[in-house]
């Protein structure tokens, strides 16, 4: 009877876990099993260097949807970022989307200004107005390889020219 006894507790045990543990997988995998409180929008990039999907979509600082699915429009040359987006936010087709940077080197994230004096974006609406993102390690390498001061004293003898 005791050996029973102790096997259900253990059965009990590992099904609680196994519940704890699926129920974490959809909390930190920010799992959306119900789409219908959302719509899809996209923007357009000239580069998405370090953004992925799942990422989020900010706008003033605050998560309103994530980022579905990047890919490559071949006619424009242009990467198509997908995004669902919270239905009760609503944003317009002067609205201003970009790629920033949480912190120095943190993940990537897509911020939108969302407008406001032009129409309102429907579900597939376009947001034409993008900027990618800043490429940090560009820039750390033409500082750390002297082409900064490069363009700075060419810049300089333009002026001097000029005078």
């Amino acid at each position: 009877m005791k050996k029973y006894k102790m096997e259900t507790m253990v059965g009990i045990f590992v099904v609680c876990g196994l519940i704890c543990v699926g129920y974490m997988t959809v909390k930190l995998g920010k799992l959306n099993w119900f789409s219908g409180d959302t719509y899809p929008l996209i923007a357009k990039f000239t580069t998405v260097t370090g953004l992925k999907a799942g990422n989020p979509v900010n706008i003033l600082g605050i998560e309103v949807g994530r980022v579905e699915r990047i890919s490559m429009d071949q006619e424009d040359l242009k990467a198509v970022v997908e995004m669902r987006i919270k239905k009760d936010i609503k944003i317009y087709d002067d609205a201003i989307a970009s790629i920033k940077t949480e912190g120095l080197i943190g993940d990537k994230y897509l911020s939108i200004d969302p407008g406001g004096g032009g129409d309102l974006l429907g579900p597939n609406g376009v947001i034409t107005d993008t900027q990618a993102a800043l490429d940090i390690e560009s820039l750390i390498s033409k500082y750390a390889f002297g082409e900064v001061k490069k363009d700075q004293s060419k810049d300089q003898n333009k002026e001097k020219e000029k005078k």
